[in-house]
């Protein structure tokens, strides 16, 4: 993790004004982890209540959703959202951890791929299909993340899952060396449903392609309806004023942007706050219930013929 300037807490004038519960859009620099980035803004929104929606690999950078306050209780159902990325992704070599962090393991060469044989290769790897996670990845097997198990020299099988990848594009091809050696740097953009392995998809199409692959940048542009344009680095956010505080994206509001938004009466309002059903209406899904003031009463999910709150953020 490196330093920021002009970070903000405890000083001398007294601690930062606690951050109000709500959602915070990072853009995440390379080289920090997700735990990283949630270290910090629990510094600067001077609380530990902070989680995020979703992981990035160190390697990676841009969206990562962090709710901040009551604001964590929605992240559980804000990281099941689809996301989106840009990638580039080298055909011609293989890493341990199907991505550039890890240990080379191969270099065949991709002279002879064509950007047509690239198009056609990422075909198959488009829609719903099953695809094996990175083996070094969180995933636990027997109660060990697999990543240790593979650290450990361990030879870990992960079992194939369903996910849904509605967009793999390719963008640009490169010719460029690896070691003298000639390989293929492609540009890709992915929408995939959360659970998806990007670096598996390149690991995937290198297979698939004879030549083997992996990922060399990554950059995720969305989560839901969260995208780049209203993320903030870290150093913006170190920016802010020390003696206000930080400025997050109230509860109601982060909840209209991933779901359905139910105007509810007074009375209502009451009977979620106190963990009753209300009439479900035309309600399909997940709904925000939202108060007459404006806040967000509770998340709701439609069972037998009513609205039942699955999280309640404003008890009565």
């Amino acid at each position: 993790m490196v330093p920021l300037s002009g970070d903000a807490g405890p000083s001398g004038n007294g601690r930062r004004p606690t951050a109000a519960d709500g959602v915070l859009v990072v853009d995440k620099p390379a080289g920090w982890t997700s735990h990283d980035v949630v270290g910090r803004v629990r510094r600067l929104a001077a609380t530990r209540k902070v989680g995020h929606a979703g992981t990035l690999d160190p390697m990676a950078t841009g969206v990562l959703v962090v709710g901040i306050g009551k604001a964590t209780r929605l992240l559980a159902y804000l990281s099941g959202a689809d996301k989106a990325y840009t990638a580039t992704i080298r055909l011609g070599a293989t890493t341990l951890t199907d991505d550039a962090e890890g240990e080379l393991l191969a270099v065949t060469g991709a002279s002879g791929v064509s950007r047509q044989a690239v198009e056609d290769g990422v075909r198959p790897l488009t829609g719903a299909i099953l695809q094996v996670p990175a083996t070094v990845s969180a995933i636990k097997v027997a109660g060990e993340r697999a990543y240790a198990r593979v650290r450990a020299g361990e030879d870990v099988q992960l079992a194939a899952r369903p996910v849904t990848v509605s967009r793999f594009a390719v963008l640009a091809t490169r010719p460029a060396q690896l070691d003298g050696t000639p390989v293929l740097d492609v540009d890709v953009e992915v929408v995939c449903s959360s659970g998806t392995y990007v670096r598996a998809l390149a690991r995937d199409l290198g297979a698939a392609l004879g030549v083997g692959g992996h990922l060399t940048a990554l950059r995720r542009t969305r989560v839901g309806g969260f995208g780049l344009d209203v993320a903030r680095t870290l150093e913006q956010l170190a920016e802010e004023p020390a003696d206000a505080p930080l400025a997050v994206l109230p509860l109601a509001d982060a909840a209209r942007v991933t779901f359905p938004a139910r105007a509810l009466s007074d009375d209502e309002a009451v009977a979620l706050g106190h963990g009753r059903t209300i009439a479900r209406g035309d309600a399909e899904g997940t709904t925000a219930g939202i108060a007459p003031d404006g806040s967000l009463v509770a998340l709701l999910e439609p069972r037998e013929g009513a609205l039942r709150p699955v999280v309640v953020f404003a008890p009565a």
